[in-house]
């Protein structure tokens, strides 16, 4: 490591989880994150500061006045700029020793698995039910590590699914995907809680330490200033996404 690493990363260095050795790791690492919105701009500005050598950003979205109360990776000053491009400036500011890579893209069924096969994990920060349930089938289906998180009001969830494990996939726990729109009502540290707490899933993998939310959904309520862990059954044998992967 260099003299300005060292700096740079000095306080987590002190961690006996991390010290150089765990640095390396990150540093050699990959993450990507589909979403750079609530969940993604938390997720993506703690994952770089820690110093993970390469954050992908997927998004097809601008960035908008209403998003501003939650997407703290953008700014008034970049309004109606792509919110890959936006993000990345923001991410390289911070951190100019990393690589950023950009997917400015529409993620569909024919795409997505080519998009996160070159990465170690995924985060799953997208706002729709479709795009989350594309995302766990796409990853169990090649064996893709990834954290699962959704926001609603003062409250946020996640969950990690891991290959090779007994832990259920997000079909498994919800089988039947909610249809309709998903209610678009939130508080920005809402999405900031549950982002950074993704970020953390992403690096306990790429520093094999800690424990990870697999076979446990996690919840909080930032209103009550409650968390909550769900015991999760076993991955089901009828899953049609995760079942023997």
């Amino acid at each position: 490591m260099t003299e300005q690493e060292r700096s740079r990363y000095a306080r987590q260095l002190l961690l006996p989880e991390i010290d150089e050795a765990g640095q390396q790791k990150l540093a050699a690492g990959r993450v990507l994150l589909i979403g750079v919105g609530g969940l993604g701009s938390p997720a993506a500005l703690y994952l770089a500061a820690a110093g993970v050598g390469t954050v992908g950003i997927c998004d097809f979205d601008v960035v908008e006045l209403s998003n501003l109360n939650r997407q703290v990776l953008h700014s008034t000053s970049r309004l109606n700029s792509p919110k890959v491009q936006s993000a990345a400036g923001q991410l390289r500011d911070l951190n100019p020793e990393i690589s950023i890579i950009t997917h400015e893209l529409f993620v569909t069924d024919e795409n997505i698995q080519s998009l996160i096969a070159n990465y170690d994990f995924v985060l799953d920060c997208t706002d729709n039910f479709a795009a989350k349930f594309m995302i766990n089938d796409a990853c169990t289906a090649i064996g893709k590590p990834f954290c699962h998180a959704g926001i609603m009001g003062f409250c946020g969830q996640l969950m990690t699914w891991l290959p090779g494990g007994a832990a259920p996939c997000l079909r498994c726990v919800f089988p039947i995907p909610p249809k309709g729109p998903q209610n678009k009502a939130v508080l920005g540290i809402a999405a900031g809680v549950t982002g950074s707490l993704q970020a953390m899933e992403a690096l306990k993998f790429l520093l094999d330490a800690g424990d990870f939310l697999t076979s446990t959904l996690l919840s909080c309520d930032v209103l009550a200033g409650e968390f909550l862990r769900v015991k999760l059954p076993a991955a089901s044998k009828h899953c049609s996404a995760c079942t023997n992967k």
